[in-house]
């Protein structure tokens, strides 16, 4: 693992004992020393400290950059007050999907972070169809994510105006006495924070968090059993640039204003998708027994027919079953539909089950 990127805080992973592995180029703990189960249920029950400084952080400055991306991404940005945020995807001319991410108004223009295997990508794209913009990918940043239920107080007690926040609303605060954006979001379902700080702040402020008792270090795979509960999209496994938007089940990102006027790329078949219904759709699914599905595990209807596959599955420890997602024919997508998966060259019963598996806990 010595040619893999690493973050600010990949000493003090390997001080507490994290697995690490290679993550999309990076050197990332999967887990700690407790197990991924106890981290899953630490981001439930208390407050989990993830590093997600792999995501790429970018800014976008110039003259309506809001309107400006809109060619690229299909959520109405310009309707963001400054300090909102909002999930979206970067489409291609085709109607797939290059990636997703979150992008936050500013004063001056757009936050916006990007997943650590497109970022380079993701910033060639920005720039190339923003030329009159500068679009800088903030390499001296690292971010930080405290997520779940005693995330407001931990946070809280170093800067009281955090509990300001409402879900999908950035502000940029001094926490612990370090400059930082703090942005109420993230991949878990509970409510938390996502914190962006000066890498050579991001050890201290790292320290401080965990020095509280509520706070305990979490890896991947408590982060992608925790998304996975939550329903919530990886992307090159759930989204890729031939899935829509629309496939995905995530329709409730593109605006009634930008259903009305276009303007991005992939609109035609985007607003196809929207009026007519897509050829296979996005669905939760709840096989039976205990054994999880895995991705690319074949999905069937009741007469043995083929109808889809995994995209992604395990076991969900909040509530003691497996879950998987997967695309499946539009037809079969309603909840409570019976189809089976295969595992292990067998067909082991499963239901369509409406997304979350577990209620989402975000702060309104």
């Amino acid at each position: 693992m010595t040619d893999l990127s690493t973050t600010p805080l990949d000493a003090l992973h390997r001080e507490l004992g994290g697995r690490m592995v290679d993550f999309a180029g990076w050197a990332m703990p999967v887990q700690f020393p407790t197990g991924i189960i106890k981290e899953h249920g630490q981001a439930r029950e208390r407050a989990a400290l993830f590093d997600v400084s792999h995501m790429g952080q970018v800014l976008i400055e110039g003259p309506e950059a809001a309107a400006a991306i809109e060619r690229l991404v299909p959520a109405d940005i310009q309707g963001l007050a400054p300090g909102r945020a909002r999930y979206t995807q970067l489409t291609n001319e085709s109607g797939g999907m290059i990636d997703d991410l979150i992008v936050t108004a500013t004063e001056t223009g757009l936050f916006v972070v990007v997943n650590a295997g497109g970022r380079e990508g993701d910033l060639a794209h920005l720039e190339a169809h923003l030329p009159d913009h500068d679009v800088r990918l903030l390499a001296d940043r690292a971010l930080l994510a405290l997520q779940g239920p005693a995330a407001v107080d931990v946070l809280a007690g170093l800067a009281p105006e955090v509990d300001e926040l409402a879900f999908m609303e950035s502000r940029e605060l001094v926490l612990s006495g370090l400059d930082v954006r703090v942005s109420r979001l993230g991949y878990t379902g509970e409510d938390g924070f996502e914190i962006s700080v000066h890498a050579d702040h991001a050890q201290k402020l790292a320290r401080t968090l965990l020095a509280n008792e509520n706070v305990a270090p979490a890896g991947l795979g408590a982060r992608d059993s925790l998304r996975l509960e939550a329903g919530l999209c990886l992307y090159g496994h759930d989204i890729d640039e031939t899935t829509s938007p629309v496939e995905a089940s995530l329709a409730w990102t593109i605006g009634k204003r930008r259903r009305a006027e276009g303007g991005f790329f992939g609109e035609e078949r985007i607003l196809r998708e929207l009026k007519d219904g897509p050829s296979r759709r996005l669905v939760g699914l709840r096989p039976e027994g205990r054994a999880p599905a895995r991705e690319g595990a074949a999905i069937q209807d009741e007469a043995g027919n083929r109808v889809g596959r995994v995209t992604s599955g395990g076991f969900g420890p909040t509530i003691q079953a497996p879950v998987a997602m997967g695309y499946v024919e539009n037809r079969l997508r309603e909840p409570g539909t019976r189809l089976a998966i295969e595992l292990r060259g067998k067909p082991v019963p499963a239901e369509v089950s409406k997304l979350p598996f577990v209620p989402h806990r975000y702060h309104r």
